[in-house]
């Protein structure tokens, strides 16, 4: 589903890492994991084509995104979820309006949509937040408002950048869960994470491979939790 076949990227002439080749098939779950700074975000920028390797390739759904074009590369992208470490959302939309604007942007009929959008607020449990503004959400809600928003177009492969940073412990297994929901539907999950207490509280709830950025190469850190 994606590959990549020894990838590097390098940054203001200073290589951040290089050599890396991976294969991630389809429904598997993958935690990242590494030192701040080791470039797990850049790693997971290059999972779904915001970047381009400095050397190797990169291939998703079997095609090389070398080979893309602008075009291409959108509807590549509507394939892939991403949830984003920051959570940036339009401040002056209700929540509810925020989750649908993917499907506004891909050109989708959002009032056809409707069922199927109460129907993710409910999974994510904020039915009862569809009309709060974003700045009146607290960080879990963000947390998991950001999830919905990224699966709304029913994508293939869903990235997650530290969604669980900047909440607490309760909230990080709740964010979980619902990944793990997600991986047992037949979606392929990578989550960048730093919190190993969560990634080996997954292990009596689904299998995944821990990978680890570190000095500038990607090795597996463990066997399957």
């Amino acid at each position: 589903m994606i590959e990549l076949e020894q990838v590097g990227y390098s940054y203001g002439g200073a290589e951040l890492f290089g050599d890396v080749s991976l294969q991630l098939a389809p429904g598997s779950f993958h935690f990242l994991t590494g030192p701040s700074g080791a470039g797990k975000t850049t790693f997971l920028r290059l999972l779904y084509g915001a970047l381009s390797p400095t050397s190797g390739r990169v291939r998703i759904f079997d095609t090389d995104l070398a080979a893309l074009d602008r075009d291409g590369l959108a509807r590549m992208r509507r394939r892939i979820g991403v949830v984003h470490q920051d959570c940036q959302f339009l401040d002056h939309l209700p929540l509810i309006d925020n989750l649908a604007l993917p499907l506004t942007v891909s050109g989708r009929d959002v009032a056809a949509e409707a069922d199927n959008l109460a129907e993710l607020m409910h999974w994510v449990g904020l039915s009862s937040r569809a009309e709060a503004l974003p700045p009146e959400l607290s960080g879990g809600e963000r947390q998991r408002a950001a999830l919905a928003r990224a699966i709304i177009m029913s994508p293939d492969v869903i990235i997650a950048d530290e969604p669980t940073g900047n909440v607490d412990w309760d909230m990080s297994q709740r964010l979980l869960q619902l990944l793990i929901e997600l991986n047992r539907m037949g979606k392929t999950v990578v989550m960048a994470s730093h919190d190993l207490a969560l990634i080996r509280a997954t292990k009596s709830k689904i299998q995944a491979r821990v990978l680890r950025i570190s000095k500038r190469r990607l090795t597996t850190a463990g066997a399957d939790l």
